[in-house]
């Protein structure tokens, strides 16, 4: 198959992290497939680069279990001998190391999406990875932040960087996360040419940064939206991006560490963890947070329920309809709170 271009530096980065690289896992026909279908994921799935880079440390996590569980590296043909049994003592030795049902389902459907690949490539493979159940996982409702917070996260972003642009940047990348309901991986990879072009202030030849204009955001299953830009929050962006120390190329990454290298998730999960404990906010206070504020917000205003879903670039109504609960949970508290009839 054709290999989209702009996958290819993307699986140059996933090949240092690809399970069959730990040659005492398994032996050399199962690294191979191991191999195989990790390329597949990225260039015919098209998955983004973290989901292939997840079942890869699933999958290499899975290995190293049987490696210890047969007491010597596994082959391509134990892959057909596996019983029911070995694949629920994985999830539980999975599990006493701490891991959460969410991450077991998405390690259930990497193995049984790894056995489908060797069955369509006529390699015995044992029924047990499709009789393997999911463990069963409690809906939890997102947590939003509070706009009074997200507020706060910004304007202390701008006044304690040791650097005026870090900060400048650290704020437009809050702004965008809370007034455009990105996913973190999302605002990250976006490049100079994602953004829409300011208009230009006649008087002084410079961007204004008032510019409203639609953000291209190539989302998950590599799923194309249009998102508005509000005027604020590209204001900040031109802040950030005139103050930094670089120059902004079409095909430069618009968030920069001090190195000009693009900003990497674990850097901004950090920041906004820096942040929240400073502010003495909750541990739930997460860049994905924001994204919850951004679509409760919207909702709690009036916002349409269908928009709202294409806003967040989500395939299923059902994801989207979950934050109609969380506004009624708010209502129902601000009703307890306030009511003469709830507080009497």
């Amino acid at each position: 198959p054709c290999r989209a271009p702009g996958r290819l530096a993307e699986n140059r980065a996933i090949q240092h992290l690809m399970p069959y690289q730990d040659q005492s896992s398994a032996t050399p026909d199962l690294q191979k497939q191991c191999g195989v279908w990790m390329d597949s994921l990225a260039f015919e799935n098209r998955l983004s680069r973290h989901t292939v880079e997840s079942y890869g440390r699933d999958l290499r996590q899975f290995l190293v279990f049987l490696s210890d569980h047969f007491a010597r590296p596994p082959a391509l043909s134990d892959i057909a001998k596996i019983e029911l049994s070995d694949l629920r003592a994985f999830l539980a030795w999975r599990r006493r190391d701490g891991t959460q049902s969410r991450s077991l389902n998405r390690t259930v459907s990497g193995l049984r999406n790894f056995a489908r690949f060797l069955e369509r490539h006529d390699m015995p493979v044992s029924p047990a990875f499709s009789l393997l159940s999911p463990p069963r996982q409690a809906r939890s409702l997102p947590r939003p932040v509070a706009q009074n917070e997200a507020l706060a996260m910004i304007e202390l972003a701008l006044d304690r960087a040791a650097d005026a642009w870090v900060g400048q940047r650290d704020a437009a990348l809050l702004c965008l996360l809370y007034g455009c309901g990105l996913r973190i991986s999302e605002a990250l990879a976006l490049d100079a040419q994602n953004l829409p072009p300011a208009i230009t202030d006649t008087s002084t030849g410079t961007g204004t940064g008032t510019s409203t204009g639609t953000l291209r955001i190539l989302g998950k299953g590599n799923k194309e939206r249009q998102v508005p830009l509000l005027a604020v929050v590209r204001q900040t962006l031109d802040d950030y991006m005139q103050a930094a120390p670089f120059s902004f190329a079409p095909s430069d990454p618009v968030f920069r560490g001090k190195r000009g290298g693009r900003l990497s998730a674990r850097q901004a999960q950090l920041l906004v963890a820096d942040l929240r404990r400073a502010l003495n906010l909750a541990d739930t206070v997460t860049p994905h947070a924001l994204r919850h504020s951004f679509a409760t917000h919207l909702l709690a205003a009036g916002g349409d329920l269908r928009t709202i879903q294409e806003l967040l670039g989500h395939s299923q109504l059902s994801s989207t309809q979950v934050y109609t609960q969380v506004d009624a949970q708010s209502l129902k508290a601000v009703y307890d709170k306030v009511h003469p009839r709830a507080r009497g």
